[in-house]
């Protein structure tokens, strides 16, 4: 089993940038392909990016490709995803995952999950 724990959301006017973190213990972290979803009110939780275990593959949702980055540090038992020229739509309470499965973008191929941090982008 792996214990996550998300960091770095907060309160960011429209165009700004934020880069959140997902420290890992427990297991080893560098089996693990990682994932952030996030959940805006009201709406159903929903994939933004993942990496597999060793970082040589990302995967985005379309729409965000281009301004969002995620990354890991093995060394450090952590992943991150930089958030760039953030618009209002993007706020919500974004997780970050340990993969199990074998569909980056599926939320039921995720065991492990963290509690979340809010972001909240301001127009």
């Amino acid at each position: 089993q792996v214990q996550l724990v998300e960091s770095g959301g907060g309160l960011v006017q429209a165009g700004g940038s934020l880069r959140l973190s997902c420290a890992a213990s427990g297991r080893s972290f560098s089996v693990y392909a990682m994932g952030w979803f996030r959940q805006a009110p009201g709406k159903e939780r929903e994939f933004v990016a993942s990496i597999t275990y060793n970082g040589g593959r990302t995967y985005y949702l379309a729409s965000l490709k281009g301004r969002f980055t995620i990354s890991r540090d093995n060394a450090k038992n952590t992943v991150y995803l930089q958030m760039n020229s953030l618009k209002p739509e993007d706020t919500a309470v974004y997780f970050c995952a340990a993969m199990v499965g074998s569909h980056y973008s599926l939320e039921k191929d995720y065991a492990y999950w963290g509690p979340g941090t809010q972001v909240s982008v301001s127009s």
